[in-house]
């Protein structure tokens, strides 16, 4: 009676190594076959191969070596039938004694090795594709590694960014356009207890007012004409236990002032057309390049949510106020412009850099990486030169510029020039007269009127 256990558990593993899709074979010590799967027995075209010695029926094989040799061979590359197979041979042990051999092949021909492959590396491709994409919409794209800077007056402003960061307090962050303070958002995010939670970015400028207020506390069920009948989570509730960034927030019409201060003060969200509250776990960052205060002072931005958000303030430098950075963020947007243009730099020409240090960049470092993905286009040879980057110059720049390029010659030209269309009014172009005054022959003033192009009678 005990033996029909054996016997029943012998008949269930024979039936799983039968319905295996690999290729599945045991022999004893010496190579005589025990079992041979059924997967194995149909790609060789075999039906009764037990007690035959494995030589005999499978070509090439090292199954009877393996008694002798006592050592596993994985991965082998195993020809059969002209077909290069993938195989494993691996002895068995009971008591320390080998028993029995154990050959498996898990793909009946390396084509299928390929394609699964193939298969594999297109997952994580897509896998890679999926994670990026979810990461740029609800992740940081950006940390503090990534803001470049050497400058005094940047240090202080990432090393409060960096403490804040830590924290859940707002924070108001301030600067002209293109300085980076959505840059800063990221960065603070990231480096938050929030970092595996959304980061949601909202641009206060950029929807119209009648949208803005759905987008941002989202809407019931029947709550306007149009409006999705399951309703619409807002930005706020997609923010949950995460950060939302308030871009621009001093665009935010004052209508919808009043209801972002109480969404901070109760920390909960009311839906359009909603009739129940919904708690949220928020941390808030707004950014502006306006003055709130002023707008306050005006009346076009609630005092007491001026308060609310100016917890903490990060104020952003413009570029031209450190420009000692600008090496290192040259070297950087170039680094990422050559691997999405695929244009190589080989050198910077100082009159280059000469430019690029003279411009007062009201763009800020958005300007600037604009200004050097149009030189990289223009440029010939991989020689980023000055004419190459076609900086606006306004008339005081060029005045200054111009003061600094000034040599003795071309000061003493600029005199010379001056004083002979001085003269030629004085003597109303008479040129003898004009040779005359000035003590020099007709020969020489006519000369020198050639050369600096001024014309006379």
């Amino acid at each position: 009676m005990a033996a029909e256990p054996e016997e029943k558990l012998a008949t269930i593993w024979k039936e799983v190594l039968d319905g295996a899709n690999e290729c599945i074979v045991i022999t004893d010590p010496e190579g005589i076959i025990l079992f041979m799967n059924q997967s194995y027995l149909q790609f060789l075209g075999e039906k009764d191969v037990v007690g035959k010695h494995v030589t005999q029926v499978i070509e090439n094989t090292r199954m009877h070596l393996i008694g002798k040799t006592g050592k596993a061979e994985l991965a082998d590359i195993h020809k059969i039938k002209g077909r290069d197979m993938i195989a494993n041979r691996v002895p068995i042990r009971k008591d320390g004694k080998i028993v029995a051999i154990l050959g498996t092949v898990f793909f009946r021909d390396v084509q299928q090795l390929h394609a699964l492959a193939s298969t594999v590396e297109q997952l994580t491709q897509e896998l890679a594709y999926y994670k990026g994409e979810l990461r740029s919409k609800l992740g940081a794209a950006y940390r503090f590694e990534e803001i470049i800077t050497a400058s005094q007056a940047m240090q202080p402003v990432t090393q409060l960014a960096k403490r804040v960061a830590k924290s859940d307090s707002t924070v108001l962050i301030t600067g002209e356009s293109g300085t980076g303070k959505e840059l800063f958002a990221h960065a603070m995010h990231a480096e938050s207890h929030r970092a595996m939670g959304p980061f949601i970015r909202i641009n206060c400028a950029a929807i119209p007012e009648a949208l803005l207020e759905s987008e941002l506390f989202g809407y019931d069920e029947g709550a306007f004409t149009g409006a999705s009948r399951k309703g619409k989570k807002g930005r706020f509730e997609l923010a949950n236990h995460g950060t939302i960034l308030l871009d621009e927030i001093g665009d935010m019409p004052l209508s919808l002032q009043a209801k972002l201060l109480r969404v901070l003060q109760e920390k909960e969200v009311e839906r359009v057309g909603g009739t129940r509250p919904i708690s949220i776990d928020v941390r808030v960052i707004a950014s502006t390049h306006q003055d709130l205060k002023k707008l306050v002072g005006e009346g076009r931005f609630r005092e007491d949510l001026f308060y609310r958000l100016n917890v903490v303030s990060l104020h952003i430098p413009p570029l031209r106020e450190r420009l000692d950075d600008l090496p290192m963020l040259v070297h950087k947007l170039l680094e990422q412009l050559t691997e999405s243009t695929g244009i190589v730099i080989k050198e910077i020409q100082p009159d280059a850099w000469q430019a690029l240090r003279a411009y007062s960049w009201p763009g800020n470092i958005r300007e600037l990486r604009n200004v050097l993905e149009r030189g990289l286009h223009l440029m010939e040879d991989g020689i980023l030169r000055a004419d190459c980057l076609l900086l606006p110059v306004n008339e005081k720049e060029q005045i200054a510029v111009q003061e600094k390029d000034r040599t003795l010659k071309k000061i003493v030209e600029e005199a010379e020039r001056s004083a002979l269309i001085d003269m030629l009014d004085l003597t109303s172009g008479n040129r003898l007269e004009a040779a005359k005054r000035l003590g020099i022959s007709k020969s020489s003033l006519y000369a020198k009127l050639e050369k600096y192009g001024i014309q006379g009678e």
